[in-house]
């Protein structure tokens, strides 16, 4: 792999601590790059606390904001996503992210054919273009690998973009745990924005049963091919973050995130 390899901290990985407190473990890891996110209670954003605020702290620490997490479902318009959209956007820009994570819908009751949600994402691509270029944030498309989502593939979202004219404001975001799921084989370094990056340890667990509980922090015991994945992109052009979303308690609850995430660093560092 190139060295040395670009980290990031999602909130995700520290969903507990503050916000100065979370700045401050991603200046002592070495992260200058972080994601907050709007779904978590008790903190930022759902907490209330002004954009202006994040950027203050941000700035203070020579911290950046790589996105806000997440537009949800983005592929189901309708005029309560556009009212989320701008909502979105407007802190997004105010704070200084760069872009928006955009994830589709994961629902099982989605009755919708592969025509209509394949229409569904061109019209929601169409409509979010223009917002994103007047807030000058990028979208960040996230394929979720589930079985029962409505956009799994990169592939899919990647001839969405080009049809509808998008390639200036649109990103993918390359997750190893759902690109595992999703069996897919293509990469897009190209076009990717964010690499997003989580262990599963679990051999035993059936694919399809496989869910955000499950994904920690990456190591030895990895079988999502993290750092095959990873060398993939960089070999072929990607030169962004990697950035950490670790969704198990068992990391959430971890007593010391410093050392956990130094090690998983090093790890992939060495690999």
């Amino acid at each position: 792999m190139k060295s040395p390899l670009r980290f990031a901290l999602n909130r995700m990985v520290a969903p507990g601590l503050s916000l100065p407190d979370f700045i401050a473990l991603a200046v002592t890891l070495k992260c200058d790059a972080i994601e907050i996110r709007n779904d978590l209670k008790g903190i930022e954003i759902e907490d209330g606390t002004p954009a202006s605020r994040v950027r203050e702290l941000c700035t203070a620490h020579a911290i950046n904001v790589l996105s806000i997490n997440a537009l949800y479902p983005f592929d189901v318009w309708n005029d309560e996503r556009r009212a989320q959209a701008v909502t979105l956007a407007t802190y997004a820009r105010e704070c200084g992210a760069r872009g928006l994570v955009m994830c589709p819908l994961n629902d099982r009751a989605d009755s919708r054919n592969e025509a209509r949600r394949a229409a569904g994402l061109r019209t929601a691509l169409s409509e979010l273009a223009p917002i994103l270029r007047d807030h000058g944030i990028l979208g960040f498309i996230e394929p979720l690998g589930f079985e029962e989502c409505s956009l799994r593939r990169k592939r899919v979202a990647v001839d969405a973009i080009k049809a509808i004219g998008g390639l200036d404001v649109f990103r993918l975001v390359h997750d190893t745990f759902h690109h595992h799921l999703a069996g897919e084989h293509e990469f897009f370094p190209e076009l990717t924005g964010l690499v997003h990056i989580s262990g599963v340890e679990d051999a035993d667990a059936p694919l399809a049963t496989i869910r955000d509980g499950h994904r920690v922090l990456v190591g030895e015991g990895d079988i999502l091919g993290n750092a095959a994945q990873i060398d993939t992109l960089l070999s072929t052009g990607y030169g962004g973050y990697l950035s950490f979303e670790p969704f198990a308690e068992s990391v959430h609850g971890l007593a010391d995130i410093q050392q956990a995430l130094g090690a998983s660093m090093a790890h992939l560092q060495k690999r």
